[in-house]
């Protein structure tokens, strides 16, 4: 039987200033297969962020750990990608250029950098706007040259904070669609962070809730749905059962 990948141990943190004390996570423990993927739901300000984070290494827990593979995680790591709700790209490098950075800051050749980056941009179907700059692409294209900047170095599990939620509705959809068909070619194993829950049944085998803030995981939901999946599974009766599931299981507030 495989073992878990990642896991969150008791995972808190509070965040102290000389004035205040912000407990943002008060519980969080869920472990994670290998090529599974998993979203987080959870309203406004409950943590969900912070807990990407800590699972990447970028912030440390008050209390708790997390584990790679059975080893305590303490700092970001290459095995581990990060793609954030903003894009975050260098304006003046194209889309080729941002892709390549990650492997030019490793030391790896020039031309090897060029040729995996390349077939990133392939891969998230950007290979003709490969030279273009930022400026030159839509919100949805960027986010895609993000993803492949992410994808890149070929980490092994894929963190994604909202990474769609500054696009309207019809780009969010595509580029739903767009990650599915991404992850069903590479199979990373992928913690999601998500204010949408059709987006999470869509493309989760399992979705964690959050509570409101302090934040605790309280609620696990399988999501039995088959893989592969179409668009058309967002209209059956499973994919809404799933919906209402998920809708009554949050609570809004303390």
């Amino acid at each position: 039987m495989n073992e878990p990948i990642l896991i969150a141990e008791h995972l808190q943190i509070t965040f102290a200033s000389a004035n205040s004390h912000l407990e943002a996570l008060a519980e969080a423990s869920f472990a994670v297969m290998p090529n599974e993927f998993i979203c987080i739901i959870g309203p406004s300000g409950c943590g969900k962020s912070t807990l990407l984070r800590i699972l990447g290494g970028l912030v440390q827990p008050t209390g708790g750990r997390v584990l790679l593979e059975g080893k305590p995680l303490t700092k970001p790591q290459r095995r581990i990608g990060f793609v954030f709700q903003h894009a975050t790209l260098m304006p003046w490098r194209s889309a080729l250029r941002n892709v390549m950075l990650p492997l030019e800051i490793q030391g790896i050749p020039r031309e090897e950098a060029k040729r995996r980056a390349l077939e990133l941009l392939e891969l998230v179907g950007l290979a003709d706007f490969a030279e273009s700059l930022p400026r030159d692409l839509s919100g949805g294209m960027r986010q895609r040259v993000a993803l492949a900047r992410a994808l890149v170095y070929d980490p092994d599990v894929l963190l994604l904070d909202e990474p769609f939620g500054a696009l309207d509705a019809l780009t969010r959809e595509r580029m739903n669609w767009e990650l599915l068909r991404i992850w069903q070619k590479r199979r990373k194993t992928v913690v999601m962070i998500t204010h949408d829950i059709q987006e999470a049944i869509f493309l989760s085998d399992r979705v964690l809730t959050m509570s409101p803030r302090p934040g605790r995981i309280e609620k696990e939901v399988l999501i039995d749905i088959p893989r592969p999946r179409s668009l058309d599974a967002l209209y059956t009766p499973r994919f809404l059962e799933l919906t209402r599931l998920l809708r009554s299981s949050l609570r809004w507030t303390s």
